[in-house]
């Protein structure tokens, strides 16, 4: 039998890169080895190379999409996509995929740009889902801390308008705070956001859709130990705590898997995503962000909600190759 050349692409530009690497090893740890011919392929700038057992080094030639081992010359069948931020999330890499003509596990470049500007997916999925007030700001533009504070309410979250992981996200509790929270996130990018914090518990939810069937996965429930679902919380063993099944009113459960299938199929995903919502009190879900290469590592959420469904991670990925190589 021939098995499928799987390029699975790792690493990346953003400050999520160790973990993208991570999930990357998760994942070649968990595919069946006797289907799938699998090379890792690290991109870091313009440096893309896979390092063999003993340590060398080799680039990936971009133009045929291949990579030369001792002579013997490997062309990529399908590209597995586990880069979190640039240029994985963000649909570059997609578009030089879509150029080459070959297939890939993640959502279109399209998708992906939508997906990994936050003010871009509010305005895609306003009127399907509840979303948290903001304000929305370029570098240089004026604003007045003060009116920001009378319109938003305290306290506020500041977030770069695209990244991941909550780089460069800050809790504002007092109006003093905020011009330095601003600052902070603008040293990640040129676009901000300030939005209203709404209170509440946060969810996580994982989908996948594919040509049979559709996988809506056990919700999760994320409860941090420091102020939010910062890096430290998502990455540190023992800072946060995650419930899954998460224990919700059946009408709740229901509400978000709904605004789960309605941002999937708005922001027209593929591949496996997952959904942050914060549920407030009263029982109301108020859309967070999508995350259309979540992570993948020991401790990450989509994983374990696969197993909650019975479906081991390399299982998982069979559904995703098998759906997404047909392309």
């Amino acid at each position: 039998m021939t098995r499928l050349k799987i390029a699975l692409m790792a690493g990346g530009d953003s400050p999520e890169r160790e973990i993208a690497l991570q999930s990357a090893a998760q994942i070649e740890a968990a595919l069946d080895h006797s289907k799938y011919d699998i090379t890792v392929v690290d991109l870091h700038h313009r440096d893309w190379h896979c390092t063999t057992p003993d340590g060398r080094r080799w680039p990936v030639d971009r133009n045929d999409f291949s990579v030369t081992i001792d002579g013997e010359h490997k062309i990529f069948d399908y590209a597995l996509i586990l880069i979190h931020g640039t240029p994985g999330e963000d649909g570059r890499l997609q578009g030089y995929l879509d150029m080459m003509g070959v297939p890939y596990s993640s959502c279109s470049m399209v998708s992906s740009v939508v997906t990994f500007d936050k003010i871009t997916t509010k305005r895609t999925l306003a009127g399907h889902v509840n979303l948290a007030r903001e304000r929305f700001l370029r570098r240089g533009e004026a604003y007045d801390t003060a009116q920001i504070v009378a319109e938003l309410g305290l306290p506020l979250f500041v977030k770069p308008n695209a990244n991941g992981s909550s780089f460069g996200v800050t809790k504002v509790h007092r109006a003093e705070e905020l011009d330095d929270a601003i600052d902070t996130a603008f040293a990640q990018g040129d676009e901000i956001l300030i939005e209203e914090c709404i209170s509440g518990r946060e969810m996580g939810c994982g989908i996948l859709v594919t040509r049979e069937k559709e996988y809506v996965f056990p919700i999760t429930e994320i409860v941090p130990r420091n102020d939010f679902f910062d890096y430290e919380a998502k990455y540190t063993a023992g800072c946060s705590e995650e419930i899954t099944p998460a224990q919700i009113p059946d009408e709740v459960r229901r509400e978000l898997n709904r605004m789960t299938r309605e941002a999937y199929r708005l922001c027209r995903c593929s591949g496996v995503v997952r959904v942050d919502f914060i549920v407030t009190p009263e029982g109301k879900p108020y859309f967070i962000e999508l995350n259309s290469i979540p992570g993948m590592s020991a401790g990450s959420i989509v994983p374990k909600q696969a197993r909650e469904m019975g479906i081991s991670l390399g299982e998982l990925y069979d559904l995703i190759i098998a759906d997404t190589c047909r392309q």
